[in-house]
């Protein structure tokens, strides 16, 4: 087992952590059906030279194929590759953050406050607050389902 360490940002470092960790600080080991295990596979690349030590708050257990680029080898993610992968694992969040909290409230007649602390209970998310994932999904509701027409504003002048 070849590990690499990445640093991403802490809310999403819970959320790896939750959903492939088990909520215990060992390497997360990706399953081979994800998307974002062959996407990891796909930003290997080979370790340079003077960089010997891998730094971050996040160990992954590197892929391994039976046919590709070998991790003895291939065990190295570049602050390219990096960037790229804390977008990825990022829109993978919200995009389930987003279905849950629709799905609780459209489906089992949830609150959307009830929703989003039952996710964030769900994968140990603490960094953040409710509030943060309230506003990031009223903000993607906004975009994705516009209303025809904005109700307007009307203020009681005296």
């Amino acid at each position: 087992m070849i590990t690499t360490r990445i640093n991403i940002p802490e809310h999403l470092r819970e959320y790896m952590v939750g959903k492939y960790g088990d909520f215990r600080n060992d390497p997360i080991r990706l399953p081979d059906h994800l998307d974002l295990y062959h996407f990891i596979f796909d930003l290997l690349e080979k370790r340079p030279i003077n960089q010997q030590k891998d730094e971050g708050n996040l160990e992954i257990v590197l892929p391994e194929r039976s046919i590709g680029k070998r991790p003895e080898y291939y065990n190295y993610l570049g602050q390219r590759s990096q960037r790229i992968l804390i977008r990825k694992i990022d829109t993978m969040m919200w995009a389930e953050a987003h279905d849950f909290i629709d799905h609780k409230k459209h489906v089992d007649g949830m609150e959307y406050k009830d929703a989003v602390h039952l996710f964030m209970n769900r994968y140990g998310i603490d960094s953040l607050t409710e509030d943060a994932f309230l506003k990031n999904y009223y903000r993607w509701r906004g975009k994705v389902r516009k209303k025809e027409k904005i109700r307007e504003y009307s203020r009681n002048r005296r």
